[in-house]
């Protein structure tokens, strides 16, 4: 999934005719505290809204302020873990998508970003959630497909986490099954440590309190 495929379709751009009033209210509806800058289609950078609360006189045009005007950009042809990425690293409520010309082509808001992701790896289909704790060293995705699949299960979608140092790295499986028993026995037997499981509504709550925290993390 592409960067172009995120954009959002209803949060529109500023203008530098446009005052800060309008800038704060458009920020309040779409509970972002970022907003992109546009001018002939070409993307000016991201007003912030500690900018806007910094003005004289909010009900003057943008452009008759100084502005900070950070330009974070994706391209439209990146990869939905590059907006991630992007998001994350720069602690942005949107993310702006430029072509191979830099010119706007809209923004990609946290919410879209996230429902995204969600499906992207899987997760609103049924199924069971594994978490695995293996040595980097004997890290074999092959076997790990082997031993699902020899239960008659399907891994539909796995993931690694780890830091860059670290002996252990942590592989989570979405499985589409919802007794995970038989292939936790089974793991057990190839000397795999199952370090958590979930069923699918304890799942949904875990990522919830995620999907809260990176919100929470995101607006500080």
């Amino acid at each position: 999934m592409t960067a172009r495929e995120l954009i959002s379709e209803t949060l529109p751009p500023l203008k530098m005719t446009d005052t800060g009033n309008r800038a704060l209210s458009w920020m309040t509806d779409f509970q972002v505290r970022h907003l992109p800058l546009v001018e002939d289609g070409v993307f000016k950078g991201l007003l912030t809204e500690e900018d806007v609360l910094n003005f004289n006189n909010a009900e003057e045009a943008l452009g008759a302020h100084p502005l900070s005007l950070r330009k974070p950009s994706v391209r439209a042809a990146e990869h939905i873990y590059e907006v991630v990425k992007t998001a994350v690293t720069l602690q942005l409520t949107v993310i702006p998508v430029i072509d191979e010309e830099e010119q706007y082509l809209g923004v990609i808001t946290l919410e879209s970003l996230l429902k995204a992701f969600a499906e992207a790896g899987a997760m609103t289909e049924p199924g069971t959630i594994l978490e695995l704790e293996i040595p980097r060293r004997d890290y074999s995705l092959s076997q790990i497909a082997q031993i699902v699949e020899s239960e008659n299960t399907r891994i539909l979608s796995s993931y690694i986490t780890s830091k860059p140092e670290a002996e252990l790295i942590d592989v989570t499986l979405k499985l589409n099954i919802q007794n995970p028993e038989r292939i936790i026995s089974h793991f057990n037997r190839y000397g795999y440590n199952i370090k958590a499981h979930f069923q699918e509504s304890e799942y949904f709550d875990t990522l919830k309190e995620r999907y809260d925290a990176l919100i929470s993390y995101l607006n500080v």
